[in-house]
């Protein structure tokens, strides 16, 4: 099987291009520099120049295309979002139908679910409406890019969306920089993190992929999770545990405060120029200080889902 990927050099990329030549496929990757070059090319696949947001190159024949690329940031204009997560998806499932593609997967979000409101989710199931023009453009765009590909679901181009909660594991954004956060007393809980949360392991994503390249479903979307459940203040301690820190002492603000908060240093943030995010944001706010839990029951029917890789096992990883 031949097999095209976007996002193969990034932190969820670098686990699914050599998973996907284990199993024996042809891999092929999208590539923006020669740095990722070095990297595609080092991880057993073929790059092939272009860019999801300008560029999109024409695809070698192929029989799937992994779709994990995606324009993340907790604040920031709204337009590079959409030009990325939006217009680069549809860019790309042009390009599948062109390559000749009969498998389409993509690497959605949890959060296309939450609110503008920051409702508590408990037990979420695919039914649940998304937000395709939420307030959060990380959440508007990717629920917008999730129907684009579910829509183009038929025959000849099978469709399936795959919906991960936070990815965490080994080089992941949050447990590079929590240990430093709380050094500097710069890290807090909202309402205390006394709430319960989903998380999927980056490995168990890999796992969702496979599962998915291999299931006949076809126009839906599916939930994934890791099979343990928890509090978000009992996942963030055992990862600072993991990495020799201690975050139960860390404090905590409200949730309204907190948003308030964050809406206080984005505008400061766009108003001086600042490059990055800021240290809060509405949008950070929203993806982790509510009760968020979802159901991956339909994942685990349809596609023989497991999530074979176990919270202590991730963890045990960190060290």
């Amino acid at each position: 099987m031949t097999t095209f990927v976007t996002g193969g050099s990034g932190f969820l990329g670098r686990r699914i291009v050599p998973a996907l030549v284990e199993a024996g496929h042809m891999v092929y990757a999208l590539s923006r520099s020669e740095a990722s070059d070095r990297t595609l090319a080092g991880l057993g696949a073929v790059p092939v120049r272009g860019d999801l947001g300008q560029d999109m190159p024409q695809l070698p024949r192929v029989d799937t295309v992994v779709h994990a690329a995606a324009h993340f940031r907790l604040a920031g204009p709204r337009a590079p979002y959409f030009e990325t997560n939006v217009e680069g998806t549809n860019r790309l499932l042009q390009a599948a139908r062109e390559a000749g593609a009969g498998t389409f997967i993509f690497v959605s979000a949890a959060a296309v679910v939450m609110d503008d409101a920051g409702t508590p989710a408990r037990g979420m199931t695919e039914a649940a409406m998304t937000y395709p023009y939420s307030s959060m453009p990380y959440i508007a765009s990717k629920a917008q890019a999730e129907a684009a590909v579910l829509s183009a679901n038929a025959p000849g181009l099978r469709t399936l969306a795959l919906r991960p909660p936070a990815i965490w594991g080994t080089g992941d954004a949050f447990s590079v920089a929590l240990p430093a956060l709380l050094r500097r007393r710069m890290f807090g809980f909202i309402d205390k993190g006394q709430f319960p949360c989903v998380t999927c392991h980056a490995d168990n994503v890999v796992e969702a992929v496979l599962c998915a390249i291999r299931a006949e479903a076809g126009g839906k979307a599916y939930f994934i999770n890791d099979r343990e459940p928890t509090t978000f203040r009992t996942f963030v301690i055992e990862v600072a545990r993991s990495l020799g820190q201690d975050a139960s002492r860390a404090p905590s603000m409200p949730y309204g405060v907190a948003r308030r908060m964050g809406g206080l240093m984005e505008a400061l943030w766009s108003l001086v120029g600042a490059s990055g995010d800021p240290p809060l944001s509405r949008t950070m706010v929203r993806l982790i200080g509510r009760a968020f839990t979802t159901s991956d029951a339909a994942a685990r029917r349809d596609l023989g889902y497991v999530g074979k890789r176990t919270r202590a096992a991730g963890l045990a990883q960190y060290g």
